[in-house]
């Protein structure tokens, strides 16, 4: 018999989430942080009601795909031309802090008579792991609290989209390289010449559908319905190309199909389309998803100290690494902050990873509850403090600007009396 609880799962998530994203909303915080909430009570941990589903992850996913295609087409290209370099080393220096401090922390619980493990993997790869989880960004939900605030096209927002996107390849090699260690079978100069590959291949599928979308959108006026059409059905192609031919993450084809439309005449019109469908459905059940994946075993002490730990050297690798490497690029210590902020969030990309580690014998059943309790805290803690650093920016800019106008004033009063002397002079 076909079930249709589905629609019973659907309607809680969407009525849950937009009630607690009026209350966070309420509160002065991105609603981001309802819908997780939501998520989070609706699951396992709290109330059990919803259970993850093949089809809610298969909606998640296409969720997070229109989420990252959306923030393509609202980035400005130039601006991101001009924080590339910037945002690779943004990103270099952002993988290597998380990685020794998450390998470091691991060391020191992941032993005999701590915390013990039940895989054959040696101590060295499961603590390697471990910090290559801590490397993972998952910048949906800052790009979600940064679209809020209209923050999104600003200087750090697009170090930020292009420190994330990098990220996701540097991730990528590391979790290649330590899994290729268990697997004799996996060769890692094959999947690096895949990710040269795939971006090569995106670059020119991009270039060509920009040509083509261009001279289209100027012979077909009319029936602007189509182009949207069009633009996600290029979305969804590069997406599945980047995940299945090449081994690199969808969300990464996702953004470059957005930055390649970015540049012509129609880009906000799709923009503006594809915002209904994220806000009606799409959002809400990814954001609410990483909430019902939560669902943690029996923790003894140090576990939980492992966790609590887990967490701090989570947010504090990430806003250390990535705004070390943004000061080396001459951003400002403002800049600085809000791009290390906006890189905390682990969200599905760190789940993801934690999976195939415990798929491939990396990880040990006891530390995938911390690892949980990681992701969703700094799931939450990001957009906090996001819109934090950024209200601090905006306080410290009206200061510059009134000490600034000051300045003018006596100026313009030492210039007054200058004129005042020359008139009775003469």
């Amino acid at each position: 018999m076909e079930s249709y609880h589905f629609l019973l799962d659907i309607a809680l998530i969407l009525l849950s989430t937009k009630v607690f994203g009026l209350i966070t909303k309420k509160f002065q915080m991105p609603q981001v942080v309802g819908a997780l909430l939501a998520g989070l009570l609706l699951g396992p941990a709290v109330l059990g009601w919803i259970k993850e589903t093949e089809f809610l992850d298969q909606i998640s996913e296409l969720g997070v795909i229109v989420l990252m295609f959306s923030a393509g087409l609202e980035t400005d290209v130039k601006e991101l031309k001009k924080t590339g370099v910037a945002s690779f080393v943004i990103a270099l220096i952002g993988v290597l802090v998380p990685l020794a401090g998450g390998f470091g922390l691991a060391c020191f619980f992941n032993r005999p008579g701590m915390i013990e493990s039940d895989v054959s993997a040696s101590l060295f790869l499961q603590n390697m792991f471990i910090g290559v989880i801590l490397t993972a960004t998952s910048v949906s939900i800052t790009v979600e609290s940064l679209k809020e605030m209209g923050k999104l096209n600003t200087r750090a927002g697009n170090a930020i989209l292009g420190a994330a996107v990098i990220d996701d390849i540097l991730g990528i090699i590391a979790l290649t390289l330590v899994t290729s260690m268990t697997d004799p079978t996996v060769n890692v100069l094959v999947v690096l010449g895949q990710i040269v590959l795939f971006f090569a291949f995106a670059i020119g599928a991009g270039l060509l559908f920009y040509l083509f979308f261009k001279h289209w959108i100027a012979h077909y006026e009319r029936d602007m319905r189509r182009f949207v059409i069009v633009a996600f059905v290029f979305c969804l192609l590069l997406s599945y190309v980047a995940e299945e031919w090449f081994g690199v993450a969808d969300i990464t084809g996702a953004y470059i199909a957005g930055l390649m439309i970015s540049n012509t005449q129609r880009s906000k019109y799709v923009a503006a389309r594809f915002g209904t469908l994220s806000y009606i459905l799409l959002s809400p059940i990814f954001f609410a998803s990483i909430g019902l994946k939560v669902a943690l075993p029996s923790m003894t002490g140090t576990v939980i100290l492992f966790a609590v730990l887990l967490v701090i050297v989570a947010v504090l690798t990430k806003v250390i690494g990535c705004g070390l490497g943004a000061k080396l690029m001459k951003f400002s210590n403002r800049e600085s902050l809000q791009i290390g902020v906006g890189m905390i969030s682990r969200g599905e990309v760190a789940l993801i990873v934690a999976n195939k580690g415990n798929a491939v014998g990396l990880m040990s059943s006891s530390l995938f509850g911390p690892v949980v309790i990681m992701v969703v805290a700094t799931t939450i803690i990001t957009p906090i403090v996001l819109k934090l650093v950024f209200a601090m920016h905006y306080e410290e800019t009206t200061v510059e600007n009134r000490l600034a106008a000051s300045y003018e004033e006596i100026e313009n009063i030492h210039k007054g009396s200058g004129r005042g002397q020359k008139i009775k002079k003469s």
